[in-house]
């Protein structure tokens, strides 16, 4: 690739015991540029290359940094092919740098360009087979697979911000984020709320049994270093 980046990472916190759940690798430019400007060199012609090299270096940033949570790297479905093939790098990559893999979480983007649903519902399957965690991010944002909640729910469920926003004083949101919360209770999974920046916010979803939180209300992302959170009282 003719490119380079880094990343920045963002706590995910644990609000019933007051820790870091995990640490979210977010792409950035080696300057610290914004997440898109990295994106926008991602084609066809690259995606695989530019997936398989950014769990390497989520992987041996956060070996560097000492990380002892969990570690959440988002990755492209469309770019796995197979995911026992596409799996042997980030494999290589903690072997190499002593990173524990059963701490490494998969977080799927949900958006229209994910590939088929039975594509998606293996790439679970095989990873939580191989004792990762697994992720879909962004649920609520406009394209909710509901069809993969069916199949094989993931580890975890984090509801976008768009939902999250403003929602102590929305009752429709409320309606759609209560139903979501029942939803993966009865799949036996957990819920981050991400994107939460007030206390409001806050004290609304966490009176709903909500527990795991990502949002500037704790921290916002660090450029290369992992930023303590804090809790509001």
């Amino acid at each position: 690739m003719d490119f380079s980046f880094t990343f920045a990472f963002q706590p995910i916190v644990d609000a019933e015991t007051k820790t870091v759940f995990a640490y979210e690798a977010l792409v950035r430019g080696t300057e610290g540029e914004g997440a898109m400007s990295v994106l926008a060199n991602v084609n066809e012609t690259n995606r695989y290359s530019f997936d398989q090299i950014c769990r390497v270096k989520a992987v041996k940033l956060a070996a560097r940094l000492d990380m002892q949570p969990m570690l959440s790297i988002n990755f492209m479905p469309n770019a796995v092919y197979k995911a026992e093939y596409c799996i042997r790098t980030t494999l290589a990559a903690a072997k190499t740098y002593n990173f524990d893999t059963r701490k490494i979480i998969f977080e799927m983007i949900e958006n229209e360009d994910l590939s088929s649903v039975e594509h998606l519902s293996s790439i679970i399957e095989a990873y939580q087979s191989m004792g990762f965690s697994t992720a879909i991010d962004d649920f609520g944002a406009g394209f909710s697979r509901f069809n993969i909640m069916i199949l094989s729910p993931p580890d975890l469920l984090k509801i976008d911000m768009g939902l999250i926003r403003n929602i102590h004083a929305e009752p429709n949101k409320q309606a759609v984020v209560a139903g979501i919360i029942t939803m993966m209770r009865q799949l036996g999974g957990r819920i981050i709320a991400e994107g939460v920046e007030t206390e409001d916010e806050y004290y609304w979803l966490r009176a709903q049994g909500i527990t795991l939180y990502q949002g500037y209300l704790f921290a916002k992302p660090g450029f290369e270093c992992l930023p303590e959170p804090v809790f509001p009282d």
